[in-house]
């Protein structure tokens, strides 16, 4: 299973085209939510259901661990914060956009690897950061921001299920 973690100010694009494509390409995936609510407020003011609420999940069989941006907040939750540092630990698949990537540099994830960011948030990467608009960097998949959220899911797909099945969904996405 893949989990897709929203939070209040989440980038709703970045959330939404990454779920939209990965459920295409029939990769599992459940959007989860790190508030108290089910329901997430996104930063455009866009209600969004989330699948399932963090206590509700075991991530026992996390394969990825995703993070739209749109803030910072998800650096906030402890709980999350030691996922993402086991996951990483276990050399498991991380994917972050935007501003979430900061979060992933503030935890010493991106150590020894590369990453990119949206402009502004370049120095909680430190060394790691690259630029470019996707990196693929060992365990770890960022991207830039909003405009490359197609580009970002495309680059997950392949990464799950191969690149025949995302040229597949790219085909009929007509992207």
């Amino acid at each position: 299973m893949n989990y897709l973690f929203l939070s209040t100010g989440f980038e709703e694009i970045e959330a939404l085209t990454t779920v939209d494509l990965l459920r295409r390409a029939n990769i599992q995936l459940t959007t989860v939510s790190c508030e108290e609510d089910i329901m997430v407020l996104g930063s455009h003011r866009i209600h969004v259901e989330a699948d399932k609420h963090y206590k509700n999940c075991d991530f026992a069989d996390a394969e990825m661990l995703i993070l739209p941006g749109g803030s910072r907040r998800l650096g906030e939750f402890a709980w999350l914060r030691e996922l993402l540092i086991k996951h990483n630990d276990e050399n498991k698949q991380i994917a972050a956009i935007c501003a979430a990537p900061s979060v992933l540099g503030d935890l010493g994830i991106l150590k020894g690897k590369q990453a990119t960011c949206y402009p502004g948030f370049e120095s909680y990467l430190g060394d790691a950061y690259v630029g470019g608009l996707v990196v693929e960097s060992k365990n770890i998949i960022t991207a830039k921001g909003p405009g490359l959220s197609s580009d970002f899911a495309f680059c997950i797909i392949e990464h799950l299920a191969g690149n025949e099945v995302a040229d597949a969904v790219y085909d009929a996405a007509q992207y």
